[in-house]
C-alpha cells in the first residue's frame, strides 16, 4: 500500500510515499506535499506544493450581515450558491514548489490532485541518532535552537555594545554601515560543536543576526593589500533574468525565526481604484483576518472590511495628500515627509500596509523614533501614495533608509529606482554617506544594485580626472562598501603597474548604454527644499 523513495544520500531516512488512491483527503496533515490546480494565464498547471496549514473554511459574517439586511427590507434575493462541496469545508495553506514565499496562498480542498502521489513529511531523526557521515552527534540535553539564537544574538549585542571595539587605523573619516565581524568570546566545546551543527541544517535565516551587504552572499572584498579575496565571475554571467529568477526561487529573507512560520492572513487589498493581492502576514485586527478583500483608504491608509463602510468613511474624510510637509513637487510627482511621533495613527497603517508585502519587516507598531518621506503622484482627485521609506531619526550606523517599499500597482514603473535616489539627494543634503539598512528584501535588492551600479559608472564616464574610492564616496553620498561591492561585482578593479585602478570594460559601457536608453524620472536636487531634522535629547527620547 505505501512505498518508501530511498534516498542514497548517507543514512538519512527518506520521505514515505503514498500511492493515488491509497489515501483520502482527510487523511492529509500538515508537511504533507501533493500535486494542486494552479490557476495560470494560459489555463491551469499541476504543481507540486507543500501544505503548511490547515483551517476551517472561514464564513464572512460581514456577507451574511449584508445579505440579512436584503432579506429584511424585502430586496430581490440572489439565488442562493451552490452548497459547498465536502472537500471544499477545509482550506489549505500551500507553499508552490521552487516558488517564492510571497506566492504561498489559502486553496479549497477541491483543488487538491488526489489522482496523483502524495509524499509525506521527512520523519524526523531521534536524538542522538547522525543523519549521514560527517554529521555531528547532538549533546544530550541540548537546549532548543530558538535558545541558541536569542544566546548568540546576546552575545553579539553585548560584543557590539563593548568599549574596546576601535575603529581601524586608516579607514574613511565617514562611518560605514556596512556590516563589521562581530566580537566573539571564546566558545567552550558544546558551544563550538552545537554551532557547527547548524552550520551544517543550512537554514536561510543567519544564526548570528548578520547578513552580507548584498542580501545574497554574494558579498565580493579585497584585502589590505588590494589582493581580490575571490575571483567574480565574468561579467557576461550576470544577467538580469538569471538574478530574478534565483531570487523568484528564494525563499524568506527575514530574520525573525518567528515571522517565517507566521501564516498569511488577508487574500486581497483595494487600495483605491486598485486590487493587489497581500503577500505575507500583517498584524491587522483578528477580526479582519481571512476577508475575501479588505478596503483600505488610499488617503488616510484606514481600513474596512466592507465596501460601504469605505464609501461611508470616505464622505467624511477629509485628507487628500499624506498629512505631513511636502518638501519635494516636480510634474506630478510630490513627496512628503512626516514624522512618526506626531502622525502616528498615519504611520502606524502605513506600517501595517507595507507588512503586507515585506516578510522581512518585523517593526509595525514602534513609528515614533523614524521619519517617513512619501512619494505620491498627483491628479485631479489628490495624492496617491505610490510608495515610501522611513529613517531613523538618529541612526548609529548612518543608515540612510530603514525601510522601503513601492506598492505593487506601482512597480516595474521606475518609481523604487526614484525612492532611492531620493534617499540619496537626502544624503547629500546632510553631508553624510548613506546605506539601507540590511538585510533587504529580494525586489529591493535588485533595485539597490541597479541603482549603484548606474550611478557610478555613470559618473566614471563623465568624469575626466582620476577618481578614487573616497573620491566617488563624497559625491554620490554611497558607502565605501557599497561601491566596492559593486564595483567588484561588475569587475571594474584591475591591477595595473603594481596597484588597482578602475577601468571600465566594453561589456559595462553596453550595459549602461542599454540603461540609459530607458527613459526614466529623476530627481532633480532644486525642487528638493528641504533642511535635515534637527531633534534635541527629550525629542529622542521614544519611551
Amino acid at each position: 500500500m505505501v512505498s518508501a523513495h530511498t534516498n542514497n544520500e548517507g543514512s538519512q531516512e527518506s520521505a514515505t510515499i503514498t500511492p493515488a488512491g491509497m489515501y483520502t483527503i482527510s487523511t492529509i496533515t500538515v508537511g504533507c506535499k501533493i500535486y494542486i490546480r494552479r490557476p495560470t494565464p494560459d489555463g491551469e498547471e499541476e504543481r507540486l506544493a507543500e501544505i503548511l496549514s490547515i483551517r476551517d473554511k472561514p464564513v464572512n459574517p460581514y456577507t451574511l450581515a449584508s445579505a440579512q439586511r436584503t432579506d429584511s427590507r424585502g430586496g430581490v434575493k440572489e439565488e442562493e450558491d451552490a452548497p459547498d462541496k465536502p472537500e471544499d469545508k477545509k482550506e489549505y495553506f500551500v507553499h508552490w514548489d521552487q516558488f517564492n514565499k510571497r506566492l504561498d496562498e489559502w486553496v479549497t480542498g477541491s483543488r487538491l490532485i488526489l489522482s496523483r502521489d502524495l509524499e509525506w513529511p521527512r520523519p524526523k531523526l531521534p536524538p542522538g541518532k547522525k543523519a549521514g557521515p560527517g554529521s555531528l552527534q547532538k549533546a544530550p540535553g541540548k537546549a532548543p535552537r530558538s535558545q541558541n539564537l536569542l544566546k548568540k544574538a546576546t552575545i553579539n549585542a553585548a560584543a557590539a555594545a563593548s568599549p574596546t571595539s576601535a575603529s581601524t587605523p586608516g579607514r574613511s573619516a565617514f562611518p560605514s554601515p556596512s556590516p563589521a565581524p562581530s566580537l566573539k568570546r571564546k566558545l567552550t566545546d558544546d558551544e563550538e560543536e552545537e554551532e557547527e551543527e547548524e552550520e551544517l541544517e543550512g537554514d536561510d535565516v543567519d544564526a548570528e543576526g548578520e547578513m552580507d551587504v548584498d542580501g545574497e552572499g554574494d558579498t565580493f572584498e579585497l584585502n589590505v593589500n588590494g589582493a581580490q579575496v575571490e575571483t567574480p565571475p565574468p561579467v557576461s554571467s550576470f544577467s538580469k533574468e538569471q538574478e530574478i529568477e534565483k531570487l523568484r526561487t528564494s525563499g524568506s529573507m527575514t530574520q525573525s525565526i518567528s515571522e517565517i512560520a507566521r501564516v498569511k492572513n488577508l487574500n486581497r487589498l483595494q487600495i483605491g481604484k486598485h486590487e493587489v493581492e497581500a503577500w505575507y502576514f500583517s498584524p491587522y485586527p483578528k477580526e479582519y483576518a481571512h476577508l475575501p478583500v479588505l478596503y483600505i483608504c488610499e488617503f488616510c491608509l484606514a481600513y474596512f472590511p466592507s465596501p460601504m463602510m469605505l464609501s461611508r468613511h470616505r464622505q467624511r474624510c477629509t485628507l487628500f495628500h499624506p498629512p505631513g510637509n511636502e518638501i519635494y513637487r516636480h510634474q506630478d510627482i510630490s513627496v512628503f515627509e512626516l514624522d512618526g511621533k506626531r502622525q502616528l495613527s498615519w504611520c502606524r497603517n502605513l506600517s501595517l500596509l507595507s507588512k503586507c508585502f515585506l516578510d522581512h519587516k518585523t517593526l509595525y507598531y514602534d513609528v515614533t523614533p523614524f521619519m517617513y518621506y512619501v512619494m505620491c503622484q498627483r491628479d485631479s482627485t489628490g495624492c496617491h501614495i505610490i510608495g515610501y521609506f522611513s529613517k531613523e531619526k538618529e541612526s548609529a550606523e548612518n543608515y540612510n533608509v530603514a525601510c522601503i517599499l513601492t506598492l505593487p500597482q506601482h512597480q516595474r514603473h521606475g518609481f523604487g529606482k526614484l525612492l532611492i535616489e531620493f534617499s540619496y539627494e537626502l544624503s547629500k543634503k546632510e553631508g553624510k554617506l548613506g546605506s539601507p539598512e540590511k538585510p533587504l528584501s529580494d525586489l529591493g535588492l535588485l533595485g539597490y544594485r541597479a541603482y549603484w551600479a548606474e550611478v557610478i559608472v555613470e559618473l566614471l564616464i563623465n568624469t575626466t580626472d582620476e577618481l578614487s574610492i573616497d573620491d566617488i564616496a563624497q559625491k554620490t553620498s554611497i558607502t565605501h562598501a557599497d561601491i566596492m561591492n559593486t564595483c567588484t561585482t561588475l569587475q571594474l578593479f584591475k591591477h595595473y603597474k603594481g596597484q588597482h585602478i578602475i577601468c571600465l570594460s566594453e561589456a559595462v559601457l553596453e550595459k549602461h548604454e542599454k540603461v540609459r536608453n530607458k527613459r526614466r524620472r529623476r530627481i532633480y536636487a532644486d525642487n528638493l527644499i528641504w533642511k535635515p531634522p534637527v531633534f534635541t535629547r527629550d525629542q529622542l527620547r521614544f519611551y
